[in-house]
């Protein structure tokens, strides 16, 4: 487990950062702004998740959705310290290192069919909206596909080899959370139905 002792340590008054592995990077490296998004977005899966459990949220999500949700606020985390520390052989490491794995991509592939089963089809895009709960989904998924976007950025620089690479199953993941996010939104517009647009329709 992490200890913190100390908050602010000005060692980030340079503009630079640490990495999981120690070294210091830019703040505006690339592989930094796909774990800040990450985190970002973790942030706004939070404010769905308190709102629920304090009855405001309006989407009836249930233990069930809040229980994948709170599981996914944990991954987020693993995600992003997947992506602060660089690919490298295990033996370099004194513990083996948190890395995202494609079971955890699975569960978000069965909790999409999961409760997507449970909605009508679409018949038109949907607009942000109704309780509560699904407009706060909806920004969630909008952030994490910047997050999954940010981190094809940090692939694009830095590769997916064991010399300083990333470990492209991050970007996976980010993409599959957020098609099982859009689902959730809709899920907790299940009783009033979805906000649909309608082409032309706003003026």
């Amino acid at each position: 487990m992490v200890r913190l002792t100390k908050i602010y340590t000005r060692t980030g008054d340079d503009g630079t950062t640490g990495l999981g592995d120690f070294s210091r990077t830019r703040k505006t490296d690339p592989r930094l702004i796909a774990y800040a998004d990450a985190n970002e977005a973790n942030a706004v899966i939070g404010v769905v998740v308190a709102a629920e459990r304090a009855g405001t949220g309006g989407g009836d999500l249930g233990p069930d959705v809040l229980g994948v949700l709170e599981r996914v606020q944990n991954d987020l985390f693993d995600v992003g310290a997947d992506l602060c520390l660089p690919l490298k052989p295990e033996s370099e490491y004194k513990h083996p290192p948190l890395r995202v794995q494609p079971e955890w991509i699975a569960e978000l592939e069965s909790d999409c069919d999961r409760y997507n089963a449970e909605l009508a089809n679409l018949t038109s895009f949907i607009l942000p909206g109704g309780t509560v709960a699904a407009a706060q989904l909806h920004v969630a998924t909008t952030t994490v596909r910047r997050a999954e976007r940010s981190a094809w950025s940090a692939l694009e620089a830095y590769g997916s080899s064991d010399d300083g690479g990333v470990n492209p199953l991050t970007a996976t993941y980010l993409n599959r959370l957020s098609d099982l996010l859009f689902v959730l939104a809709r899920y907790a517009n299940r009783n009033a139905g979805d906000v649909l647009w309608r082409p032309g329709g706003g003026r």
